[in-house]
């Protein structure tokens, strides 16, 4: 009796719960989904905190580590013992006296203990106050967790710093397609017409454009003396000019199918005007498949950004980005010889991902009677 009260309760609960709640309850089931969400989880406190986890200023140049490979973290030393506390080996550089080329191998003799929150050098937390406490470090020596570039920056702190403004433009940029989209898309479903027609020809026309010629071509047109953060916005601004086409495409098709509803209406019965009937009652019916859509679209613009600043025509340096950092491995050559400057191309993989499984999840959390 107790196992069949049991099943009673929980199909009682099923029945009696609210179609947020089932798509809660959905959502929680999808592993894939719950993975991304704590891959994102964790990457976006990275970026938020960056200049607590990074190890060093991203823009201070070790002259005496140019291209020095990653640090390996240690836990048992060349004499086979174990240390509680993690660990790395200096650092000797050698030249290879055939091909003249600077290496570097581990000294292990010089063990360099890892220290949380270590007091380095000053920083400014998100440009409001000093600070001088880092989640990790040495007490002194070199400590390059992703290595160096071929200034001698460490490509550990500017990858933290890079994940801040990568992850913030995909956000920026799908919060102004979102607007546009459903603006747009709102008029052109429940209107209908010649706006109808007129909004779906430039939509056509914009997505008939090559993309990456278009942002070539907008990106080329900004100023070249402009600020960091003026290119910043100019570029989240571009990406949203062509990502709104899509919703608004969707947005469209939906209001075409509810438009004529019963809630609809009596929503016009009871004096609603049309703003109210598309922001109220329309566009909150399908809000679920709206959610969906934020979530896939913003890989889009992470792609984006990091295509534009890889070709050198989007966000410049100083400003640091997965692809402004990916800058630095435009040749096989460079490949070859220092992979370690390709780690910035995982993080833009794992980001993409972990949205396209979020996204994924919530698709099919939106129609939770499936």
């Amino acid at each position: 009796m107790t196992k069949q009260a049991d099943v009673i309760q929980k199909e009682e609960k099923y029945y009696v719960a609210t179609q947020w709640q089932l798509m809660r309850q959905k959502f929680v089931k999808h592993k894939l989904a719950m993975a991304g969400l704590v891959v994102l989880a964790l990457l976006y406190t990275l970026g938020i905190f960056s200049d607590f986890f990074a190890t060093q200023d991203y823009q201070k140049r070790n002259t005496r580590y140019i291209n020095a490979p990653p640090q390996r973290i240690r836990f048992i030393d060349a004499d086979g013992h174990f240390h509680l506390r993690p660990f790395v080996y200096g650092l000797t550089q050698e030249m290879d006296p055939e091909t003249w080329r600077r290496t570097y191998v581990e000294d292990t003799s010089v063990i360099q203990p890892i220290r949380f929150f270590v007091r380095t050098d000053t920083y400014k937390f998100w440009g409001l106050f000093d600070a001088n406490i880092r989640f990790m470090g040495v007490d002194e020596g070199p400590f390059f967790l992703f290595g160096t570039d071929g200034s001698g920056r460490d490509l550990f702190s500017r990858v933290m710093y890079a994940t801040r403004i990568s992850l913030t433009v995909g956000l920026v940029g799908v919060f102004l397609s979102f607007v546009l989209g459903c603006v747009f898309g709102g008029i052109s479903g429940y209107y209908g017409g010649k706006i109808d027609m007129v909004i779906q020809r430039v939509i056509e026309f914009l997505l008939s454009i090559p993309t990456i010629p278009l942002w070539m071509a907008l990106a080329a047109a900004l100023p070249k003396d402009w600020e960091t953060i003026q290119i910043y916005f100019a570029i989240t601004i571009i990406l949203s000019m062509v990502g709104w086409c899509s919703l608004a495409r969707v947005v469209r098709g939906k209001l075409l199918e509810v438009k004529q509803k019963d809630f609809v209406i009596a929503a016009k019965l009871a004096g609603a005007n049309d703003w109210q009937i598309i922001t109220r009652h329309l566009l909150p019916s399908f809000m679920s498949y709206l959610i969906v859509s934020i979530t896939l679209a913003i890989p889009n613009m992470i792609i984006g950004e990091t295509a534009l600043s890889f070709l050198g025509i989007g966000l410049r340096p100083p400003v640091v980005s997965w692809g402004v950092l990916l800058q630095d491995a435009q040749n096989v050559r460079t490949i070859n010889l220092h992979p370690w400057l390709l780690i910035p191309a995982v993080f833009v993989v794992v980001a993409v991902l972990s949205f396209n499984f979020l996204g994924d999840g919530l698709r099919d959390a939106a129609d939770p009677y499936k």
